[in-house]
């Protein structure tokens, strides 16, 4: 049974850091990605990493907002930095699962995910 699992929310003061882990199980995936939903808002990408470590950050996140993986661990890794208070979202792991392809470019569309976690709440204070 695939499981992605959110770990390392919490509360921060605005220009603090935080980072989000996604433990993954029974899964080969395509790309992995981060997404948030803040209250009365749409789910949105904020980045997002192919297997070969191609990389995708949504504007608003770039050079603050850091995506990894740990192959070997099985684990998705988001370091947020500079942290905003806009940034106060529920936080969302999600997968594509694996196909044949010439080249891999990580999207940050909610649909074309197949899995997701349960979330993590991230809040930033001013």
């Amino acid at each position: 049974q695939v499981q992605l699992v959110e770990s390392g929310g919490g509360s921060v003061q605005s220009g603090g850091s935080l980072t989000l882990s996604c433990a993954v199980s029974a899964l080969t995936y395509y790309y992995m990605g981060w997404f948030r939903q803040a209250p009365g808002k749409e789910r949105e990408g904020v980045a997002a990493i192919c297997r070969d470590g191609s990389t995708r950050y949504a504007d608003s996140v770039k050079g603050r907002f850091t995506i990894s993986q740990d192959n070997a661990k099985k684990t998705l890794y988001l370091q947020m930095n500079s942290l905003k208070p806009e940034d106060t979202a529920m936080y969302y792991c999600a997968a594509v699962r694996s196909r044949i392809a010439y080249y891999c470019t990580p999207g940050l569309s909610p649909p074309e995910y197949d899995y997701w976690g349960q979330g993590t709440q991230v809040t930033v204070s001013s």
